[in-house]
């Protein structure tokens, strides 16, 4: 599946998505960091679900209708448990995830939110 991270997830969660065969980009490595709405429309451009520990993202698509291509939200997961928790988001909701849907997960739940 094809990844955006936001520059808040661990930036090593990268090569460890790769690893499990998706195709990943972490806004990290831009050279500047270009705001939410900037990242939230590039990765829908690009067909790519969202991958944050910001809830910013969920209002963007939320309250302001702003076009995605799913989210995922990492709530107060250490760094070392973020991909293990997204390769369970992507397990459980990818399909859905392409279609718009938005996940929040942390250590004792995930919400599901669906496609509009």
């Amino acid at each position: 599946m094809k990844l955006l991270l936001d520059t808040c997830v661990w930036g090593l969660a990268s090569n460890e998505l790769r690893e499990e065969g998706h195709d990943v980009e972490w806004a990290g490595d831009w050279p500047v960091d270009p705001g939410d709405q900037t990242i939230l429309a590039r990765a829908h451009g690009e067909r790519r679900v969202l991958v944050t520990l910001d809830k910013d993202f969920g209002e963007l698509a939320v309250l302001r209708g702003t076009p995605h291509s799913g989210i995922i939200r990492l709530v107060n997961l250490a760094p070392e448990d973020q991909v293990r928790h997204c390769l369970l988001a992507l397990d459980r909701h990818g399909p859905d995830l392409l279609r718009g849907a938005i996940v929040t997960v942390e250590y004792s739940r995930i919400r599901f939110r669906p496609p509009p």
